[in-house]
């Protein structure tokens, strides 16, 4: 069975424990690129990740683009939203269609 992950800063995650996600409390990038590499090969297919956290280590993010799993989804923090979901949902949108209809 696949499990469902929340990774950010501790104000952001810590709801997603009462629907049953496993939460990663992470604000340092280094930790944070490590616990997403751990994740990933504990055989978690959702990670949610912050915007804030996702900007730190979008390298990290970059390597699991063309792999099935984990899907890695950036979520808005309790400091507001930056806007990366929206582009990465408009660039998802835009390689599937082939034109961006969502802007």
């Amino acid at each position: 069975m696949y499990k469902i992950a929340a990774m950010g800063d501790r104000d952001s995650i810590y709801g997603f424990a009462s629907l049953g996600l496993s939460v990663f409390p992470e604000d340092d990038p280094q930790s944070a690129s490590h616990k997403l590499k751990k994740l990933a090969e504990e055989g978690y297919a959702v990670i949610f990740i912050t915007e804030a956290l996702a900007e730190l280590i979008a390298p990290e993010i970059e390597r699991f683009k063309d792999s099935p799993l984990p899907a890695i989804i950036p979520i808005p923090g309790v400091t507001g939203n930056t806007g990366l979901g929206m582009r990465e949902v408009s660039g998802f949108v835009e390689r599937a269609v082939g034109s961006d209809i969502v802007n």
